[in-house]
């Protein structure tokens, strides 16, 4: 039983000990400029989703030692795009960490994945049927 009729996924949190810097790389990888709440935290907002990102400080406002920054191990952050392949070719002047080059998946979909200055995994990708409309 769910305590209200509706739930909204609305963003993703990635907590850092260098918010400006995480910042720029997911503005510059994106394209999606950043809107500044504080020092301490900043929203880039798709029509689909929203990643905000926060220093460490912000984390005992929750729970104290509830979040550490750098540790993630299981969560894919993940972007649409048209062309993964032309995403790739912008990227590869100034992103140091490619976990693989565009690849297309058995699923279909054509897959880029790196990891940004704390090391989470970033995942660009083009479904299977926008690539077949081409």
């Amino acid at each position: 039983m769910h305590a209200t009729a509706t739930t909204d996924f609305v963003s993703i949190r990635v907590i850092t000990d260098d918010v400006a810097r995480l910042v720029v790389f997911y503005e510059k990888a994106t394209g999606t400029p950043a809107t500044w709440a504080t020092e301490d935290f900043a929203e880039l907002r798709t029509p689909t989703a929203t990643l905000a990102i926060a220093s460490t400080r912000t984390v005992p406002l929750f729970a104290p030692g509830s979040a550490r920054p750098a540790a993630n191990h299981s969560v894919i952050i993940e972007f649409l795009v048209d062309d993964v392949d032309h995403v790739h070719n912008a990227l590869t002047s100034w992103v140091t960490d490619f976990v693989n080059e565009p690849t297309t998946m058995p699923w279909g979909n054509r897959s880029l994945l790196l990891r940004d200055p704390d090391g989470n995994l970033v995942n660009f990708f083009t479904p299977a049927a926008r690539r077949s409309a081409d």
